[in-house]
């Protein structure tokens, strides 16, 4: 490798606005994120199905594919 091309690459500290924090590698030392794996929805199960009913009746109207 070439010497003085890369960029520093640090010990990052990943901090999530629920308060979840963890390391990994960066060439920034601190991240600030919106969502992690601790609070979105689909790693906690607690997704909207409710939204996710209404999209699908929404394809069967509009294609009839409901019940006859």
């Amino acid at each position: 490798m070439r010497e003085g091309i890369h960029p520093n690459y640090y010990q990052a500290t990943v901090t999530c606005n629920c308060g979840n924090t963890f390391v990994t590698g960066s060439t920034k030392k601190d991240i600030h994120v919106e969502i992690c794996s601790k609070c979105h929805p689909f790693y906690t199960g607690q997704q909207k199905a409710v939204a996710a009913r209404g999209r699908i009746d929404k394809f069967n109207r509009k294609y009839g594919m409901g019940a006859k």
